[in-house]
């Protein structure tokens, strides 16, 4: 019998993406019992931050910071006066399993080792980045080089940990590091969430604004110095060794350093024959080999990469008046030489 028949409420907590949603309307509309959605992974529900899909962190940033108070402070722990219904209805899934569902195997990816799950992970992770590296946030989080990151976006991901244990414990350290790391974790994440949920077309190239998509119409037909497919890229097969690095650091680790990742998706913009195929390409790549892919924050990651929360800017050949990124700009920030000769080294 089904659990569900017996219950007097089902408790889930909230989901963004469009699969998501689809199984919690799905159980909705078939649950014998009450559904109560919480949300658990934003510190300000989605829907109280912003009744409407924002422009720009610039007009979302008031309205989030305006409900803070309200949100950002440590919840009351409850204890349930009955701790178990006695049975346990969960089984294990043999290996194979699969196979009864879609008669063949799955297939399948190797793991890796560079971010191991799990909340004392997760905990590890957080400690160490305000045991010293969040000091150095605010001036050198933007160079992979200076490892002055928490790490923490594949632990959002799956839920390992909680954004307001961390802007929590985050706060306990007063700093300049601070004040940057909670625009990133509230403001920037919060607004990836806002862009998911009222954008329909979020992982399609016409969810993007009119503005950018005009701009790259108007270029479509601009000769591309290099030219790509799927294949290439997910290959690491450009003329760009820093590029095919930086596939090789996603494929190898499940992670790419944030700053990286926007020069990564700008370069897919810019050998690509069509913009239209270049989002597609660049969102296929980063949900199947980012660990926090397939997550809002990587959806709008790649929006932004085309112009999505950003403003126009000098228009150039193929981007238009979408922001350019060149390998020097990487220079000026880091010693990309180095990072590459490393990454190579490790992953190759």
């Amino acid at each position: 019998p089904r659990i569900a028949d017996d219950a007097c409420m089902m408790v889930t907590d909230q989901g963004w993406t469009r699969l998501q949603r689809e199984w919690r309307q799905k159980v909705n509309d078939t649950a014998p019992c009450k559904l109560v959605i919480v949300e658990t992974n934003l510190i300000v529900p989605v829907h109280v931050a912003s009744p409407k899909e924002e422009w720009s962190a610039g007009t979302f940033r008031p309205k989030i910071t305006r409900q803070l108070p309200t949100f950002l402070h440590p919840l009351t722990p409850r204890h349930v006066q009955v701790e178990s219904m006695g049975y346990e209805p969960f089984t294990g899934i043999p290996v194979g399993a699969e196979q009864q569902f879609t008669g063949k195997p799955l297939p399948e990816d190797t793991s890796t080792q560079f971010l191991p799950g799990g909340e004392n992970a997760a905990d590890h992770y957080l400690s160490a980045f305000l045991s010293g590296t969040i000091d150095r946030y605010e001036a050198t989080h933007n160079d992979p080089t200076a490892h002055a990151t928490s790490y923490l976006s594949a632990y959002l991901h799956f839920g390992h940990i909680s954004p307001l244990d961390i802007a929590l414990r985050v706060m306990e350290h007063p700093g300049p590091g601070t004040h940057a790391f909670l625009e990133q974790l509230i403001v920037r994440r919060e607004l990836s969430h806002n862009f998911v949920w009222y954008n329909p077309l979020y992982d399609h190239y016409e969810g993007l604004p009119q503005w950018t998509r005009k701009t790259l119409g108007k270029h479509r037909i601009d000769t591309r110095e290099y030219s790509y497919t799927l294949a290439d890229f997910e290959e690491c097969r450009t003329h760009d060794t820093a590029w095919n690095a930086m596939q090789l650091s996603m494929i190898r680790t499940g992670y790419l350093h944030g700053y990286l990742r926007m020069y990564w998706g700008k370069k897919i913009l810019e050998w690509t024959e069509t913009p239209e195929d270049a989002y597609a390409i660049a969102l296929y790549l980063n949900n199947r080999y980012e660990l926090d892919g397939r997550d809002p924050n990587g959806y709008c990651g790649v929006a932004w990469c085309f112009g999505k929360h950003d403003r126009p800017w000098k228009e150039r050949p193929v981007f238009g008046t979408i922001r350019y990124m060149n390998e020097a700009g990487l220079r000026r920030k880091f010693r990309l030489d180095g990072w590459v000769d490393r990454t190579l080294e490790l992953y190759s």
